[in-house]
């Protein structure tokens, strides 16, 4: 048994997943990108002075009324057709209540027994090309609460602190919710899984244009929810085990991270004899850890009833045929498609995928880039740096035009591999785009002739026997020559040209 930097003990993770079956549940929370509230007029701009963007509605001052968004309705609708579900005739908003500073009326307008859209699916591949089915148990509509920051203290959370603020502009903004059915026989793939589900749910709410999913602005949200049962022979009859809530979950290695970790504990829980607590609990990121939050409430505890300000939502059959003939290829079929227009081999586009790159090479292709280009980019150097630093590629401040506008420094011959990793290090850094980068830092492969061929004599003077072995036909040498001189040049030559000069001046065809 090992143990983490928090005090509680966490199991082996294959000794885990030897004595214990995971169980999963996943809900994530979708802001919408309507350009009002669920429930009022508002806008919903993220980013804004704190409190600017409320009204007597969201801010659920007596007397204010709610009216409810059509542009939302229609887009849980087509989030629910896209997610295979069957779109209910007639469905209600409830009172969801509760306290909490960040919900200025002390009840979360949602919908309880009666949602938009239940009963569906979304199949998930995951890295090896396997597919699991992900049951979708309902995707309901909501509003969002407003966010607090609690100021001091170490954590940033509101033990410690010194004092609390709201910031009520998010308060009304338009959710939906979707909630899986229990994922069952993952096994140790169970963390691959939740990742691969959410990372796909991504794409298609991307491919909607229903939000814009930046998952670090909090617009796409994962609750992981977790417990284990005791491996038998016959799985099926071996009931669940309590669940474990971790709340807000903002990336997608994070979410593979949390399941991995809850496994991990639980399962050290249990083999000490102990009970696991149904609570929430927070993700740290810098810690790779869960915290408890507070003890989990049950449906009941909330007190839903209907809600009485708003009427029923009734879309006529009409309208969802309407809707589900707006619906984009499903990323999948798209993947496909894209796969056979860029020629890119499988390994290859899996390794797209797992990098969360597929849009951002498709953007970038249409900026100009060559596709081949564009994924050098995108699943190499900004790959590499987001799996050192656990980020995702589209982290680093980096567009598509970015790419594609160093792409074509490359291929016109002003910039050799080596110096685009310097200005794309300067893109990153904030320094501008890719060619204001190259001009500030002076960066242009030398063309002149004539100093190359000055470059190239003094290193042959310099290197006689290495000079003699490529003489005698031994070609492959002349890599240490086209080192020294790109040293010479400060690496601002063209290493092809520099390999042909060598090879002419020493008389090898």
């Amino acid at each position: 048994m090992t143990t983490t930097t928090a005090a509680e003990k966490v199991l082996d993770y294959a000794e885990a997943l030897a004595s214990f079956d995971p169980v999963m549940g996943l809900e994530v929370h979708v802001e919408l990108n309507t350009a009002t509230k669920m429930f009022c007029g508002c806008a919903t701009e993220f980013g804004a002075e704190p409190n600017s963007q409320v009204c007597p509605v969201c801010l659920g001052l007596p007397g204010a009324l709610p009216v409810v968004n059509d542009k939302a309705v229609e887009s849980a609708i087509r989030i629910g057709l896209a997610l295979n579900c069957e779109i209910a005739e007639w469905c209600r908003f409830a009172r969801k209540n509760y306290f909490y500073p960040d919900m200025p009326k002390n009840f979360q307008t949602s919908q309880y027994d009666e949602p938009i859209a239940f009963n569906g699916y979304l199949d998930v591949e995951l890295e090896d090309g396997t597919t699991y089915r992900v049951e979708i148990e309902r995707a309901h509509m909501e509003e969002d609460t407003g966010k607090s920051l609690h100021v001091g203290g170490a954590t940033g959370r509101i033990h410690g602190a010194d004092y609390s603020l709201v910031d009520y502009n998010r308060a009304g903004i338009p959710l939906i919710e979707i909630v899986t059915k229990p994922l069952v026989g993952a096994g140790e793939r169970a963390p691959e899984v939740a990742r691969a589900y959410v990372a796909t749910l991504r794409d298609l709410l991307r491919a909607l244009h229903v939000s814009d999913v930046r998952m670090e602005q909090g617009s796409l949200r994962c609750d992981a929810n977790v417990s284990l049962r005791p491996r038998a022979e016959d799985q099926q009859a071996v009931p669940f085990g309590t669940r474990t809530e971790t709340k807000n979950v903002n990336s997608l290695r994070s979410v593979e991270r949390a399941v991995r970790y809850e496994i991990t504990r639980q399962a050290a829980i249990l083999t000490g004899g102990g009970s696991i607590t149904q609570e929430t609990r927070h993700w740290h990121e810098d810690t790779g850890v869960t915290t408890s939050g507070r003890v989990k409430s049950d449906a009941e505890d909330y007190r839903y009833f209907p809600e009485p300000d708003l009427v029923p939502v009734a879309p006529t059959r009409e309208l969802v045929e309407d809707l589900r003939g707006t619906l984009p290829e499903p990323p999948a079929q798209r993947r496909r498609r894209l796969q056979g227009d860029w020629g890119f081999s499988d390994l290859e586009m899996r390794d797209v995928v797992n990098a969360g790159a597929v849009e951002l090479i498709e953007e970038t292709v249409e900026a100009g880039a060559s596709p081949a280009g564009a994924r050098k980019w995108w699943t190499g150097e900004l790959a590499r740096r987001a799996n050192a630093e656990g980020r995702d590629v589209a982290d680093f401040g980096v567009t598509p035009a970015h790419i594609a506008e160093l792409d074509g420094l490359v291929t016109s011959g002003r910039l050799n591999d080596s110096m685009a990793r310097q200005v794309l290090e300067g893109v990153i850094a904030g320094e501008g785009a890719p060619t204001e980068v190259a001009d500030a830092r002076g960066l242009q492969i030398v063309s002149d002739d004539g100093a190359l061929g000055a470059a190239v004599d003094t290193v042959i003077e310099a290197n006689p026997d290495l000079a003699a072995k490529i003489r005698d036909g031994k070609v492959q040498a002349a890599g240490a020559l086209i080192g020294q001189v790109m040293k010479e040049m400060k690496g601002q030559a063209d290493a092809a040209k520099v390999r042909t000069l060598i090879l002419e001046k020493l008389g090898v065809s």
